[in-house]
Order: structure tokens, then C-alpha cells, then sequence
């Protein structure tokens, strides 16, 4: 799944819409939709968005052995 589904999904579970997330995360909602029309989110900036809307957010490999590379 693309990470603006995701975002959209975040949003529709936090009953918040993508514009208040972006003002939230400290964005304009029309800079927050270009970044998410065009997929351009680092790990360190989902980390933020999760920060800004109350959650986590969690990137890592995780091996056949459980043991997990994260960044």
C-alpha cells in the first residue's frame, strides 16, 4: 500500500482530515498534498506526521529470525 493511503487511512481513523494532519504535522495543506501526490515522504517525516497526530510510526526489515533493522 502507497504511504498516502496510509495517511488517508490515518485520518479517516483519527476523524481528522488530511489538511487538519498536514497542519498539524506543521505543513500547508496544499505543500502536504504535492509531498503526497508524489510519494516523497522520508522515515524521519512519517516519524513526525505519526508524532503529530498522536501515534507511532514504526520502518524496519524484519528477518525470518525476528530480529528487526531499523533506522
Amino acid at each position: 500500500m502507497a504511504v498516502s493511503e496510509q495517511i488517508k487511512i490515518l485520518c479517516i481513523k483519527l476523524n481528522i482530515s488530511v489538511s487538519e494532519l498536514a497542519r498539524l504535522y506543521g505543513s500547508s495543506p496544499q505543500a502536504f498534498s504535492q509531498k503526497m501526490k508524489r510519494e516523497k515522504f522520508t522515515p524521519a517525516e512519517l516519524k513526525e506526521i505519526a508524532k503529530a497526530a498522536g501515534c507511532e510510526y514504526e520502518s524496519s526489515f524484519i528477518l525470518p529470525t525476528g530480529d528487526r533493522v531499523t533506522d
